[in-house]
């Protein structure tokens, strides 16, 4: 594992002084790196979380979520690798690997619009707008995932989906996710809109200007976006980031209280 930037600190007021209890059991997540060819080469789709949120606010952070008990619903007409095959990647049972899958492909809809589906197990969709009201739906957990897919006639592609990392918060943190990291291409014909409450902006970037940014202090970032923004920057094309072939293993970083901020040490 590499070694965090010195600079990569984080406020100190994100975890208690003084432990008020055992380590919170962590929750099941998803988060996916949406990647595209820009002009200037491979470039990452980016939100920035409201300030004040109760986890990373005003953090830079890729599309993602906590894992809904619905999600786990096997009904959901699949294509691509089978649960068995995720569950091997993520060490979990083939159960949690269904709902990890469609917590990944439904929170990346949700906060991006970017739906990884289609009519069939070789199609996807290329225009969304038509879903706006499912979408609205399933924020408001009015709707879920697999009753959203049934409805439109709508196959999960789990094949457009790459694993890519295991990152779980430090047991220091009241807040804790047990997160899955994927990779996928956005599909042709889609946008990104990032059209969600939860964040104040979103944009496209180059790893690379993503990771400048940060150094100068316009973008803050958690350690496991600055590692994968990293690693994709290093891969430096969608082909390299999608063929990567990834033995994903649990990362538990330990915090180290310095003053007035927090310093990340990984394993």
């Amino acid at each position: 594992m590499r070694e965090l930037p010195d600079e990569l600190v984080l406020p100190a007021s994100m975890v208690p002084s003084t432990p008020t209890g055992p380590p919170v059991e962590p929750r099941d997540a998803a988060t996916v790196v949406l990647v595209r060819d820009g002009d200037r080469g491979i470039e990452a789709f980016l939100l920035r979380r409201v300030a004040g949120m109760a986890f990373a606010g005003g953090m830079t952070v890729f599309p993602g979520g906590g894992v809904d008990p619905r999600d786990a619903d096997t009904s959901v007409a699949w294509s691509g690798p089978a649960p068995g095959w995720w569950a091997s990647k993520f060490a979990c049972s083939p159960e949690l690997a269904v709902a990890l899958v469609c917590a990944a492909v439904r929170e990346t809809f949700e906060e991006s619009g970017v739906l990884l589906a289609g009519p069939s197990a070789a199609t996807v969709v290329a225009d969304t707008t038509p879903y706006a009201a499912a979408r609205a739906a399933l924020v408001a957990r009015e709707l879920s995932f697999a009753r959203f897919l049934a409805d439109e006639g709508l196959v999960l592609r789990a094949d457009l989906l790459r694993p890519w990392a295991n990152w779980v918060t430090p047991p220091e943190e009241p807040r804790r996710y047990d997160t899955r990291f994927f990779v996928a291409l956005l599909p042709e014909g889609q946008k990104a809109d990032g059209a969600t409450t939860e964040a104040s902006d979103a944009v496209w970037q180059r790893p690379a200007d993503a990771l400048a940014d940060w150094k100068a202090g316009r973008r803050a970032l958690m350690p496991p976006t600055w590692v994968t923004l990293t690693e994709v920057d290093e891969l430096g094309s969608v082909g390299a980031v999608l063929d990567e072939s990834r033995e994903v293993s649990k990362i538990i970083p330990k915090i180290v209280r310095d003053g007035d901020v927090l310093r990340v040490v990984l394993p």
